[in-house]
């Protein structure tokens, strides 16, 4: 593999595991409540 495609893979793994983990620690900080999420019955159906 060339320098530049090194480089490359190293940017794109960065970018989909710096997302990933950026996404956890959000979700650490800041839970989803239970309550604030829509009911079966609330939620819209597929076609």
């Amino acid at each position: 593999m060339t320098p530049v495609a090194i480089t490359m893979m190293i940017i794109a793994m960065l970018t989909v595991w710096g997302g990933l983990a950026l996404a956890m620690w959000n979700l650490a900080r800041h839970p989803e409540d239970e309550d604030e999420l829509p009911g079966p019955d609330e939620m819209p159906h597929e076609l």
